[in-house]
């Protein structure tokens, strides 16, 4: 998606930013010869145009380690796998403090998430949202500055707890900034987002002046009504008894209606994000769309997109050379977000086509090996692959179900599975469960499960468009989505008691999941198909190798790694000729929840119709969300981060603790620079007061 006007952005924010010290030169210095006039406010043309350039701040949430460290990490869906760049992030350990985390304090890298990264450039954004509110007279820039700020103080009052409410643009470096309230922080959210939603113009699909994913009415919509969720969540609990609840919850019910009514789901789930084909495909222009990042254009600045990079196991290492990376592989295997036997099971393998389009589990074989090697590492005689079979495959079954195909194992160890469908053997393959034992995290190449590098990942973020195996992705990234509001609707009805109408409002996204009549289960698609129209795809790779010892190009090296099925039946055990049956995930109340769901609220210690609900409410977040970038944010606002963490994330669960990690540290480079009344630097003691508790 083209991003107009970034320059401009880079321009606003740097005249505004001077009060927060810890501003990255390399961003202060990208455009600075360029600086526009703020005389163009003055017009609604200028105004729009240096509104167009706030869009340029939410790229930033997907440009490096922190799209994923600060929003997935040490929940209950990804653990941390071999790479540990982000590692502090999980494991809630000593290096997670108010100090960013570099390698002379402990990081893996230089790449480790720093603490003060979501902070400084939060404010960045709302500096110059403040310069256009101040400004502009054009309802469309001032409804865009107000979502903006709206969406940035969200951020950080999620992330932070209270911060500090700038709402004029800064007008000098030193700085005595208040802390305002949790209260007052939240109640400005909800006021900006008012805004929005009064300001913003009703368009649908959310294809505004610049493009796919623009800022509309019913973005500001589904965000209003988040932070009226968040006002009567866990978190708030301390202080929002002075805000009905029945008030408040109606008016989010109403709000996800009016977005669900002009924004409705898309048919199949594919169409959110596997069926991509490149840039400014249909996929990014659907109806469920409500904000995106936008991506795509020729010059991607400071911050690309790198989400790629982070949800592929790592199979250039594990594979023993059978499958080898490049940018025809639709995601690059940095291994950093590994999922947790929780994100597995808590699917209905069966009947949820969720899980089907969202989990690659199969990867092709594309770099020859020998018949002598593959005997070697307990290939069958005869049963060796070809150049384009299986090279990877995960086996997404249940505890109860063994396919019964012969032993698990990596290339290096030597197993016996052959597949039935083909009568080959794989050279990679492992399952969920052995005998009822769950295996997945057995078979890295450390030979440590806490740092298992071999698992099977999720597909959201796949670009076969990307013309070097590490440059940027050029898809869009989505950042709010009509499935996601149906959920905020559910939970609302949740924290109103109303159990039975939460399960119907649920029982619409489960019909979309739900395998439809002709169906194929086993057909499979990621955005690797992208790849087919690329321009690097007559270049030769250095590792991909035919049974000539020839090299292939890139698009030979597509068409033996991409294979368009799953691993559907082999893992559930169903005959193939229900192939093209209906299946059902209807829930006929909440007295009756899933035997999936059961087995998670058993083991969660779940008692009573809330706290079952409220944990049930998660459970589908899960499943309709994984991977989406805000787990961490809304576990922590349920109250329910630690529990889960607890049970789900055992690298988590040793240091996670109630009363300080549902808050992140106040970075104390911004703690540094404050000042006192009297223009004096803050004691030791008025320094601790602004930190969170804990740190």
């Amino acid at each position: 998606m083209k991003l107009y006007n970034k320059i401009l952005v880079c321009a606003v924010t740097t005249l505004s930013v001077a009060g927060f010290s810890s501003c990255k030169e390399e961003f202060v210095d990208e455009d600075s010869s360029k600086f526009p006039s703020t005389g163009l406010l003055d017009t609604p043309e200028g105004a729009q145009a240096l509104a167009a350039g706030l869009y340029a701040n939410i790229r930033w949430h997907f440009g490096y380690e922190w799209a994923y460290g600060i929003t997935l990490y040490g929940c209950d869906e990804f653990l941390s796998a071999a790479d540990l760049t982000s590692e502090p992030w999980n494991t809630y350990d000593n290096r997670l403090g108010p100090l960013d985390c570099t390698p002379a304090l402990g990081a893996a890298n230089k790449n480790c998430p720093a603490v003060s990264a979501l902070w400084d450039e939060m404010y960045y954004g709302i500096s110059a949202a403040n310069l256009v509110l101040e400004k502009a007279k054009d309802d469309i820039a001032v409804g865009e500055a107000h979502f903006l700020r709206g969406y940035n103080y969200y951020r950080l009052f999620a992330q932070y707890g209270a911060v500090t409410l700038q709402l004029k643009p800064v007008e000098s470096l030193l700085a005595n900034y208040k802390r305002a309230t949790e209260e007052e922080t939240l109640n400005q959210v909800i006021t900006d987002f008012q805004m929005a939603y009064d300001l913003l113009p009703a368009i649908q699909p959310c294809k505004g002046r610049l493009g796919y994913g623009t800022w509309t009415k019913y973005t500001a919509a589904h965000f209003l009504a988040k932070a009226l969720l968040y006002r009567q969540s866990e978190r708030c609990a301390s202080w929002n008894s002075k805000y009905p609840k029945e008030t408040d919850l109606n008016k989010v019910i109403a709000l996800c209606d009016e977005v669900i009514a002009a924004c409705p789901l898309v048919a199949d789930y594919n169409n959110l994000y596997a069926n991509w084909t490149g840039v400014d495909c249909d996929i990014e222009g659907s109806s469920e769309v409500l904000m995106a990042a936008m991506h795509g254009d020729s010059n991607p600045g400071r911050f690309g997109n790198r989400t790629y990079n982070y949800f592929n196991p790592q199979f250039s290492n594990f594979s023993g050379g059978y499958t080898q990376r490049g940018q025809y592989i639709g995601g690059m295997d940095f291994q950093r977000c590994r999922p947790t036997e929780y994100a597995y099971e808590v699917f209905d393998n069966v009947n949820d086509s969720r899980m089907w389009k969202t989990f690659k589990t199969i990867y092709g074989y594309n770099n020859y090996q020998t018949p002598a090697t593959m005997q070697s590492q307990g290939c069958p005689a005869g049963a060796e692959p070809e150049l384009g079979q299986e090279g990877i495959m995960f086996i997404l079954n249940k505890k109860s179900y063994d396919p019964g195909c012969g032993t698990y194992g990596r290339a290096v160890e030597p197993h016996t599975f052959v597949n039935p469908q083909t009568g080959k053997w794989v050279p990679n393959v492992v399952a969920l469960y052995d005998g009822g034992k769950y295996i997945m995290d057995q078979h890295g190449a450390s030979g440590n499960p806490a740092t298992c590098n071999f698992f099977c990942g999720i597909n959201k973020t796949d670009d076969g468009s990307r013309t070097a195996e590490k440059g940027d992705a050029h898809r869009d990234v989505t950042m709010a989505r009509t499935g996601e509001t149906v959920l905020v609707k559910a939970e609302a009805q949740v924290r109103l008691g109303k159990y039975d109408d939460a399960i119907a409002t649920v029982n619409v996204l489960r019909k979309r999941a739900e395998w439809k009549d002709g169906e194929d289960r086993e057909y499979y698609v990621d955005g690797s198909i992208a790849f087919t129209k690329n321009s690097t795809s007559g270049e030769t790779l250095g590792k991909c190798k035919n049974e000539n010892g020839d090299k292939v190009t890139n698009l030979q090296a597509y068409k033996y790694s991409f294979i368009q099925r799953n691993t559907y039946f082999l893992s559930t055990g169903v005959d193939r000729a229900q192939n093209k049956t209906a299946s059902s995930l209807q829930i006929a109340s909440y007295t009756s929840l899933p035997a999936e769901d059961e087995a998670i609220l058993a083991q969660l210690g779940c008692s009573g119709d809330y706290d079952r609900m409220l944990n049930f409410i998660m459970n589908e977040r899960t499943r309709e969300l994984l991977g989406e970038w805000n787990r961490w944010e809304e576990l922590s606002r349920c109250g329910l981060l630690i529990r889960r963490a607890k049970a789900f994330n055992n690298l988590a669960a040793p240091n996670i603790t109630a009363g300080k990690h549902e808050l992140r540290p106040i970075p104390q480079t911004f703690i540094d620079v404050l000042q006192d009344d009297n223009g004096g630097n803050l004691s030791d003691a008025e320094k601790a007061k602004w930190q969170n508790p804990g740190y």
